[in-house]
């Protein structure tokens, strides 16, 4: 099978080891896959892969189930989505049953590519990590990302009042459009946050440069969330604001969670987030996809910073 790597900084569609289908698992044949930015790092050689996981990119895709190993519920020819700690971009996938969604009614194959890994980090991180309950207040950094896009949708579901922090003001329209309240342009004055809070919860992949800030914004008992280091990896904290607020500071990665934590994840968003898409509430948010062939052009696209909600790799045309 075919299969993308990151080689030195680029991407490299080539001929990689077809993988072998064992108890408890199912093949997919792969129609898309989703881009993220730890695809970007792992090409960069920033962030390898989990022991054990594959060095081929992607984590997450959407396809249909071509062979079942013993023990799976799924049939050949489900349509799924799945959860990946890697190996998404390729032609064949062997994932962990349990890793497997379906795919919502309504949603086109290359739609669902782009659900999983976002979904995921925005609903393990602000409802189960960060507790949040109906009516608290939620502040979004990078708003318009993949993560932000599914959050401003779960937010206004849920009944949470969010804002945002984006980059410009057809991202701040784009994230308002979506639910948002409203929020401030990064590069004007993010002081103007102040205007809206105190927060309850803030989901933050900025960390370093916005460190001090989050402190200030937050209400007491809240939670701080961090999963990412776009601003940088240090900063400086008055860690009398954390104890006299009695704020929560959380780091979260979901990439190297174990199977079983991933498969209770999944198991919960297809019981309390999955109906949602059925009832229109929630909505993939695919800004653009592309053939697989244009891999390289797709990864600047997302390395750009400009990209509202998510870019896919179309890896099977034949399939949609």
């Amino acid at each position: 099978m075919k299969a993308l790597q990151g080689v030195e900084g680029r991407v490299e569609w080539a001929e990689q080891p077809i993988p072998a289908c064992d108890v408890g698992e199912i093949r997919i044949r792969v129609a898309a896959a989703g881009l993220n930015r730890a695809d970007l790092l792992q090409c960069a050689g920033l962030y390898p892969p989990p022991p054990g996981v594959s060095e081929i990119l992607g984590l997450e895709c959407a396809g249909v189930v071509s062979e079942v190993g013993a023990g799976c519920d799924w049939k050949v020819g489900d349509r799924v989505c799945a959860l990946l700690a890697g190996g998404g971009m390729a032609e064949e996938v062997v994932i962990d049953a349990r890793h497997a969604l379906p795919v919502p009614d309504g949603v086109s194959l290359h739609e669902a590519a782009a659900l999983p890994e976002v979904y995921a980090t925005a609903w393990l991180n602000l409802f189960q990590l960060a507790g949040l309950k109906p009516g608290e207040k939620v502040l979004l950094h990078a708003g318009a990302s993949g993560v932000g896009s599914a959050a401003i949708q779960l937010c206004k579901a849920f009944g949470n009042p969010c804002w945002v922090s984006v980059g410009s003001a057809e991202r701040l329209a784009y994230c308002e459009a979506l639910g948002a309240q409203g929020g401030v342009l990064r590069d004007d004055d993010l002081q103007a946050l102040r205007d809206f809070a105190p927060f309850d919860v803030i989901l933050d992949p900025v960390g370093g440069n916005y460190a001090a800030l989050n402190l200030e914004l937050l209400a007491r008992d809240g939670r701080w969330v961090n999963i990412g280091l776009m601003g940088g990896r240090k900063a400086e904290l008055d860690l009398a604001l954390l104890l006299g607020k009695r704020i929560q500071l959380i780091g979260s990665t979901l990439r190297s969670r174990d199977e079983q934590f991933k498969a209770d994840l999944l198991r919960d968003m297809q019981q309390q987030v999955w109906p949602l898409f059925a009832e229109g509430r929630l909505k993939p948010q695919l800004e653009r996809s592309f053939p697989i062939k244009d891999a390289q052009a797709a990864f600047a696209a997302l390395a750009s910073n400009q990209v509202n909600g998510k870019l896919v790799l179309v890896i099977d045309e034949s399939l949609s």
